[in-house]
């Protein structure tokens, strides 16, 4: 059942938590430990969990000797793919304590608009999730040209929640909360709650920006966390510092409430455990 109000994540069933690269690479790369240990707070509560980390061109940069996100795409593609392998290396390394196992899934825009494409992501994420696996998705930047040079992550984030019928949806910023205007400004105020349906067109916020590691911005978070929501889904939108505080309940940042009208997802199918195999 989805999430009508942020104090539930404490005991959600299923919630995609989506980190941006500013979060967890540079000089935030050691912010990866602190989300994991929530991460696996949440898994211990069984609670099921995948992930939804951004990060790979921002990871591989240093390994090609690169001091800025690269502008052309080949470079980005570089990247990615050695940032990919090292990004995955982290987590899983943060994880071992824990005794939980990472499962990447990489996925382009088109597979989640090919039937049989998003048909084979939802079966095999069920598969992980049933075997206890957190998964990780990112954008497959090595394949992916659109949304490389223009994407976020935020939109992949709201439609993997939306393909595997979470409860809720955790988007990580790196403010506390969305503010009626960007927060610098004077007069910004936090945003606590967006209720369905509410209109947002007196609210200021910033535009997608690129900066050296990333892209991203209010307006990418807001447009995914209705997305999310319009198809039923509870959204949380606050800040990496503040993940474990989220998943716990805690009455912070902004919450986006759910369509009341949205249809139930499909009931999951039975998914046999490890030892059944």
């Amino acid at each position: 059942m989805s999430a009508q109000e942020r104090s539930a994540l404490a005991g959600a069933r299923r919630v995609v938590v989506k980190v941006g690269s500013s979060s967890i690479s540079g000089e935030n790369a050691g912010k990866i430990q602190s989300i994991v240990e929530a991460l696996a707070a949440a898994h211990a509560r069984g609670t099921q969990v995948v992930l939804v980390s951004s990060g790979a061109i921002a990871t591989g940069m240093p390994y090609l000797a690169l001091q800025e996100r690269p502008v052309d795409l080949a470079t980005q593609q570089a990247a990615a793919a050695v940032g990919q392998n090292v990004l995955i290396y982290r987590y899983q390394d943060a994880l071992r304590p824990f005794a939980i196992t990472a499962g990447q899934v990489l996925l382009t825009a088109g597979d989640l608009e090919n039937a049989t494409h998003r048909s084979n992501a939802r079966r095999a994420m069920e598969r992980l999730l049933g075997l206890r696996i957190l998964p990780i998705v990112n954008e497959n930047d090595t394949v992916a040209t659109h949304e490389i040079r223009f994407g976020d992550n935020d939109r992949l984030a709201a439609l993997v929640a939306e393909l595997i019928g979470a409860d809720a949806l955790v988007l990580l910023s790196d403010i506390e909360a969305l503010y009626t205007r960007p927060p610098g400004e004077p007069g910004a105020t936090p945003i606590d709650t967006v209720a369905y349906g509410d209109d947002l067109a007196g609210f200021e916020f910033g535009s997608v920006v690129v900066n050296s590691v990333g892209t991203g911005g209010a307006a990418t978070k807001v447009s995914a966390a209705r997305l999310a929501a319009a198809s039923g889904i509870g959204v949380l939108v606050t800040s990496a510092d503040l993940v474990d505080a989220a998943l716990s309940g805690a009455a912070i940042g902004t919450w986006f409430a759910p369509n009341p009208a949205a249809p139930a997802p499909p009931a999951t199918a039975p998914v046999r455990t490890a030892a059944a195999v």
